[in-house]
Formats: structure tokens, sequence, C-alpha cells
């Protein structure tokens, strides 16, 4: 894992680490900036994953920010990809994640709507997105999705069936705080 200050370079643009965003399935996102602007740059990695499988990632990031784009999901614009370092640099959404709302006991009521609309918008699409809350910020009242991933539409999936378990204090939230110990100042 990268640093603070550690520089990347992608599509021969120089990015200067600000801080980790998060580390997901497919790779770590950084707060970076460049010329001035704030982005994310994401570097894919390949860490093993036991619940999911992956083709090729950097590959699916740009084949799912189309569909999604084709989909009308609100999402951060891809601003450059560098396929052989496998890095993405995308808008970056500045604002509160869905789930630091739901694990500061906030409600998150007002951003249902919205997200249902996604939701019926992505299934219209034949798409599922992934809604767990860490994927979600909030910024001027909107919520945006703020992930590339997306996966061919099944009902077990969809927000209804999954997504909803980690929108409020649920007993699946809480067993994922759990799971995740000190990350979350348990």
């Amino acid at each position: 894992m990268l640093t603070r200050n550690d520089c990347l370079t992608v599509c021969g643009k120089t990015y200067h680490l600000i801080r980790l965003l998060g580390h997901g399935k497919g790779g770590y996102s950084y707060l970076a900036e460049c010329d001035g602007k704030q982005v994310v740059l994401k570097q894919i990695h390949h860490e093993p994953c036991d619940y999911y499988t992956f083709g090729n990632k950097i590959e699916a990031e740009c084949n799912d920010y189309q569909r999604l784009t084709d989909a009308g999901i609100r999402i951060p614009a891809m601003l450059a990809v560098d396929i052989e370092s496998e890095r993405i640099v995308k808008e970056y959404i500045a604002g509160n994640a869905v789930f630091d709302y739901v694990r500061d006991g906030i409600t998150v009521e007002p951003y249902l709507p919205q997200v249902r609309e996604m939701a019926a918008q992505a299934k219209a699409h034949g798409l599922n997105i992934d809604y767990f809350p860490t994927n979600f910020v909030v910024r001027d009242g909107l919520i945006w999705y703020v992930d590339y991933e997306c996966n061919n539409y099944m009902d077990e999936w969809n927000f209804e069936n999954w997504g909803i378990k980690y929108w409020s204090r649920t007993a699946e939230f809480e067993g994922y705080l759990r799971k995740q110990g000190k990350m979350y100042d348990l």
C-alpha cells in the first residue's frame, strides 16, 4: 500500500497522493492531486478475494463505467486510464459516505428515494450496482455512486433484497462493523 506524499504517474501526469480513501475487492482508491485539482486515483490490485471472481479488472472498470453511464447512474467522470499500470483517475466527489451516516446513527432516510431510483435505472438496463453504503457519497443533497462496479441483474443482489440490509444499523451492518474491528474505532 502506498502512503501520503507518494506519487504515481497516469498517462504521463504525476499525481501526489493525499490519503487512502478505500480498499476494495478491485483496488486501492486514493485522494490525489495533480495541477492543483483533487481527484481519485485507483490502483488495481490482484489480492485474492474468496467471494468474488475477477477477469481483467482494468478492462472491467472501463466497461462498467460505460454501462453505468448508459444507464444514467450518477457517477464520477472517468478522467484517465492507464491500462499498462492498471490505474484509473476519476472525478473526486467530496462529501460524506452513506456508510459514515449509518455508522454514526444519522438517518439516511432522505437518500432512500435516490438510491431506489438508481436501482430502478440499473435494473431497467439489466444491472445491479454494489449497494454497500461505502460506495455512495452525499454531495449537496445528492447521492453519487462512486464505484464503477456493476453486474448483470439478479434479484438476489438488488437493493431491496441485499443493499437495504446495510443502510441502517441492522444485524448485518453491526456484523460488518464487528468484522472490521479497529478500522471503524470499535
